[in-house]
C-alpha cells in the first residue's frame, strides 16, 4: 500500500469524521444522538483493503469512546454495513460480469442479496429515533447475516 493510499483513506474515514464530530457536539441538544457509520470489514478486517478496514475499526472505537464522554447528554451509536450496492462496491462485482459477480457475492450472504442504501437507512433513522433513547455505544450489524459478530 502507498503512503497516498493510507493518507487518503485516513483522511476520508476518520478526519473527516473527527472534524464533523468536533464541530457538530457543541450544538447538539440533550437529548441528541450521533450515528456514526463503520463497515463489517472494521470487525473482521479485509484483505488487500487494509487501510479501509483499519480506519473502518476506528470508527468502531471512536463510537465506544464518544458514547462514554457524551453520557447521558448525547447518545453515540455505530451502523457497520456489509456489501451495498453502491459505486464503491461495484468494481468488486466484476467488471467484465457485474451481474455475476454479484451472484457470487449475493451467494454468501444468508438473506440472499446485497443491501440497498435503503436497507442501511432505516437502521440509522432507528437510531436516531426516541425508540433507541436507552442505546448508546452499540454497533449495528446490517449484513444480511453475512458476519455473525456481536
Amino acid at each position: 500500500m502507498t503512503d497516498e493510499q493510507w493518507e487518503s483513506t485516513r483522511r476520508a474515514n476518520l478526519d473527516g469524521l473527527i472534524y464533523v464530530c468536533r464541530a457538530a457536539i457543541p450544538n447538539i441538544p440533550a437529548g441528541g444522538t450521533i450515528v456514526l457509520v463503520s463497515s463489517t470489514a472494521g470487525q473482521r478486517g479485509e484483505a488487500f483493503h487494509t487501510d479501509y478496514a483499519a480506519t473502518k475499526g476506528a470508527v468502531i472505537s471512536i463510537t465506544k469512546s464518544l458514547a462514554v464522554e457524551l453520557a447521558p447528554k448525547i447518545t453515540v451509536n455505530c451502523v457497520a454495513p456489509g456489501w451495498v450496492d453502491t459505486d464503491m462496491s461495484r468494481p468488486a462485482f466484476g467488471t467484465r460480469d457485474t451481474e455475476n459477480g454479484k451472484r457470487a457475492i449475493e451467494a454468501t450472504i444468508p438473506l440472499g442479496r446485497v443491501a440497498s442504501a435503503e436497507d442501511i437507512a432505516g437502521p440509522i433513522v432507528f437510531l436516531c429515533s426516541p425508540l433507541a433513547r436507552h442505546i448508546t455505544g452499540e454497533i449495528l450489524n446490517v449484513n444480511g447475516g453475512s458476519v455473525l459478530c456481536g
